[in-house]
């Protein structure tokens, strides 16, 4: 079964052939992060899936920040082109979790800790965030459990 390196490298092949650019410039960023990742600390490693998405998540929550500021300053070109990237980036990442889905993961971790109050936000925390693990921002996932904590 192909990685999910392989997988966008392929797709990189294609979308030059087919002469996207927003998808070409995309994947090549996306490869370019991976590799600069691979390559940092004291060692030279190979990334499993999971670092690769987290790369993405990285990078697609800065295109979202990027397209924001963009927005705000009414340069809506380069808004949307940050956008489309955005949408490149998220095809490759798993669907994310609705607020229902979060908000029952949640309410098992707290049940699992027995945590109440907001001092005990760090123990579900730990819990919830590998059980997310890409699905959901980690703010979203915060603001989930201080509601949750705190009612």
């Amino acid at each position: 079964m192909p990685t999910l390196k392989d997988q966008l490298r392929t797709d990189l092949t294609a979308a030059m052939k087919a002469r996207d650019e927003t998808r070409t410039r995309t994947l090549r960023m996306a490869l370019t992060s991976i590799s600069t990742e691979e390559v940092a600390g004291s060692a030279a490693r190979d990334l499993t899936d999971d670092d690769v998405i987290k790369i993405l998540t990285r990078e697609a929550k800065r295109r979202r920040e990027a397209a924001a500021a963009f927005a705000g300053a009414g340069r809506d070109g380069q808004a949307a082109a940050e956008r489309a990237e955005e949408q490149v980036l998220a095809s490759y990442l798993p669907a994310q979790l609705d607020d229902d889905e979060l908000a029952a993961l949640v309410a098992a971790a707290i049940a699992e800790t027995g945590a109440s109050g907001q001092a005990s936000m760090g123990q579900v925390m730990k819990l919830v965030t590998p059980r997310v693990a890409g699905r959901a921002e980690g703010s979203r996932v915060a603001a989930a459990v201080r509601s949750k904590l705190g009612s």
